[in-house]
């Protein structure tokens, strides 16, 4: 695959919390922060920017494109200084599906570069497992993320 060639990363998980609760994580900068980045900027809209500092060091940033309340999210993503996946360059969408007594969360990244989905699966396993966490009622405490630099995007 060349680097010009897109692929896409889709997680799955379910989590015994209702999609209501689950969508504000989302949308609302004090339960977002509790499972990622240290500081979060929200506008939660269709075309609201958004500014995730996940450690000082890596912010992702760009707009919300799409809100279904309590049903999907769709974000344009990307990292403040990359050249590889530049802020909005991704498309971002989180699912959320009914099932049983919670929710199943679809995270489906796409429009990333083919070298880029190693770096951002492990992101993405990191902090699905941290919103599960949340989502069923404990508490993930600080991202151990939130001190340590990423690689350069």
């Amino acid at each position: 695959m060349t680097p010009l060639q897109s692929e896409q990363i889709v997680k799955e998980i379910f989590i015994e919390a209702r999609p209501e609760t689950l969508f504000s994580f989302f949308t609302d900068p004090d339960k977002l922060v509790r499972w990622m980045g240290r500081q979060v900027l929200l506008e939660p809209k269709i075309g609201g920017k958004y500014r995730i500092d996940i450690n000082g060091s890596d912010v992702a940033m760009g707009e919300y494109v799409e809100i279904v309340p309590y049903e999907k999210i769709v974000m344009a993503w990307g990292w403040e200084k990359s050249k590889v996946v530049p802020p909005g360059s991704s498309t971002l969408e989180f699912r959320l599906t009914p099932k049983d007594n919670g929710t199943l969360l679809v995270l489906t990244h796409s429009g990333l570069p083919a070298e880029e989905i190693p770096s951002h699966q492990h992101g993405w396993t990191h902090y699905m497992a941290r919103i599960h966490q949340l989502g069923q009622g404990q508490d993930p405490g600080i991202d151990p993320w939130s001190e340590t630099p990423m690689h350069e995007n």
